[in-house]
This record gives structure tokens, sequence and C-alpha cells, in this order.
């Protein structure tokens, strides 16, 4: 029996992974930091262990042998400080790295993000090896890109390496894009900033496994770099919002708002969150209105070529699953 370690188990991609590969007999150990969904885990057969990826003791167990690491996890937010990650993106990921240079291990997969593109002007069919911006548009970006040279330089060491770059993964589970919108909606309205007309790239969650599963199968010649991943069907940010709500049966409450005033406001938000972090998150950050209001699409040629990639999941398929999951953990 073949095995397998999934970081970020609880999140919604490595929840969706480690099902799949319990479903196709492998013997998972799902590592995440949310016991309740570790436990639902357990009941599909999946070990868990309750750890975090900075923890050198805890990856030590999680990646004993293993044959194949998939790594999920991440602290992936529009907003935080520098330091923090780090710590989880880049030192987490080196921990991980160095654990399984000494275990031997067969493969390692990890998911990095096209965030590392994003330079606040439209970009069409971003091909992996186009320009990167002189800098990064937020820390998230910053050190994933960052943890992506942790993972070549342990490649060139001897870890058979692939890197995927996934773009806006949604589905049944997802805690954070389209829940982001649906709170919004509740609490003053989605902001549809320029108009919602930016084309807006992103990915059914159960593609991005299909992604991460060929990149456990492919031919070592595709190992060693990065590819994007999309549903290749880039839509209208407007039109997605209300093809979501009316699968919901929620009205749609917009709020139309100029680029740049939505820029200015969330510029004055982050200044005022920054002296005050006791504040938290704010309402609205640059980058937020950056992602909502420029068009980022990417080009997945290599991904179909090299990998044999297909989305097979529509994006009206995948409104739908995240529209029935949310009605039933509403209810």
């Amino acid at each position: 029996m073949n095995r397998a370690l999934v970081t970020g188990a609880t999140g919604c991609l490595g929840r969706h992974l480690a099902i799949r590969l319990a479903k196709e007999g492998w013997e998972v150990t799902g590592m995440g930091r949310q016991p309740k969904v570790g436990a639902e885990l357990e009941l599909a057969g999946i070990r868990f262990l309750n750890g975090d990826i900075r923890d050198e003791a805890a990856v030590n167990e999680a990646c004993t042998g293993q044959d194949v690491v998939f790594h999920c996890a991440a602290l992936s937010s529009p907003w935080g400080r520098y330091r923090d990650f780090y710590s989880s993106n880049v030192e987490g990921t080196q921990n991980l790295v160095d654990v399984c240079l000494h275990n031997e291990v067969q493969r390692f997969i990890h998911v990095s993000t096209p965030s590392i593109y994003f330079n606040y002007n439209p970009r069409y069919n971003v091909h992996e090896n186009d320009p990167l911006p002189s800098k990064p548009a937020n820390h998230y970006a910053a050190t994933k890109l960052l943890a992506e040279q942790v993972v070549m330089e342990g490649h060139a060491k001897g870890l058979p390496s692939i890197m995927i770059r996934p773009r806006a993964i949604f589905g049944p589970y997802d805690q954070t894009l389209f829940p982001r919108i649906v709170a919004a909606n509740a609490k003053s309205g989605v902001p549809m900033i320029g108009g919602g007309q930016a084309l807006i790239d992103l990915t059914c969650v159960d593609n991005v496994v299909d992604a991460l599963l060929l990149c456990r199968d492919v031919d070592a010649e595709a190992l060693g770099r990065a590819y994007n991943i999309s549903n290749g069907d880039p839509r209208a940010f407007s039109e997605l919002v209300s093809r979501l709500f009316g699968m919901l049966d929620m009205p749609l409450r917009r709020r139309n708002i100029p680029y740049r005033m939505a820029y200015g406001v969330a510029a004055l938000l982050e200044r005022v969150h920054g002296y005050i972090p006791a504040l938290g998150e704010p309402a609205l950050t640059r980058y937020t209105v950056g992602s909502l209001s420029i068009p980022q699409t990417l080009d997945i040629t290599d991904a179909r070529e090299q990998l044999g990639y297909i989305p097979r999941v529509s994006i009206e398929e995948g409104l739908q699953q995240f529209a029935d999951w949310w009605r039933a953990e509403s209810c």
C-alpha cells in the first residue's frame, strides 16, 4: 500500500485531497490544526496528526515512512504580519523539505500560488516563465515565492519535487473565497469595484485535486518546476457572484464603487489597522481591491500538455457544489 502525507489536511484543498487518496486505497496521514475536522477525517479512515509544520518534531513524525508528501498547508490571508507569513510559509516548508530529504521521500508536491504574478495591472494568459513583479503584492505572495525557492533547492539536493499554482480555489469546505463574499453581502453588500467587470480566473477544488494526483503520477521529466492550474474559463466577477447567489437563493446586494475610491479607502484602512493591530484585518485591503477589479488569467497549456490536466468540473458545477454544501451547513 502506498503512503501519503497531506499537510493542511483540515483546510479546503487538503481535506478534499486526503479523502480522495483514502478512497483510492492509499494509507493517508493528514496533518492540520483543527481537531474537529481531524476527527471527521479519521472517520474516513485517515490518520490525523494535530500538528504545526513549524514544529520540526511534529514534521518528523508526520513524514517518517511516507512515499509522497503533498504540502497544502500555508498561511493564506490578504493581511497579517510578515514574520507570521515567513514562519508558516517559508520556515514551515523548509522543515518539510529537510525532513523529506532525510527520510528519502519519493515525491514532494507543493501547492504554491499565482498571487506571485499579481502587479496591479491587467495580465492575461500569464505563463509560468513570464517575468515576475519587482515587488510582491503582499506578504503572502512574497513568502510563497520564497517557499518555491526552498522547494527547488530541495529538488536540487535530491528530493523529487513538483509545484502547482492553482488560481482561486473554491468548493465545499471553502472558508475563504466565497464565504467572505457571502459575509460582505450580509453586512453591507458585495463591492462591485469598477462595475464588477474584471475577468476572474478560478478553479474548482476537485480539479485542483486532479492536478495534484497527476503530479503524483507524472514522469520524472516533468518534475523540478511549477504549473499553473485553473478552470481555464475566466468569468466576469459580477457574473460569478450573480450565479452564486441565485444558487444560494439569496438576494444579492451590489455596491458599485469606483476603483480609485476603493483603493484609497483600502489604503487608509490598512494604515489605521497597521497602527492599531488589535483591530485585526481591515474590511478591505489594497490586494483585495486589486484581485476583484483587475483581470489576471492564467495560461494552463503546460499543465495540459505535460501533466495531462483537464478541468473536468465546470464553473457551474463547482458553484452548485459549493451552494449545496453552504445551504446544508447553514441548516
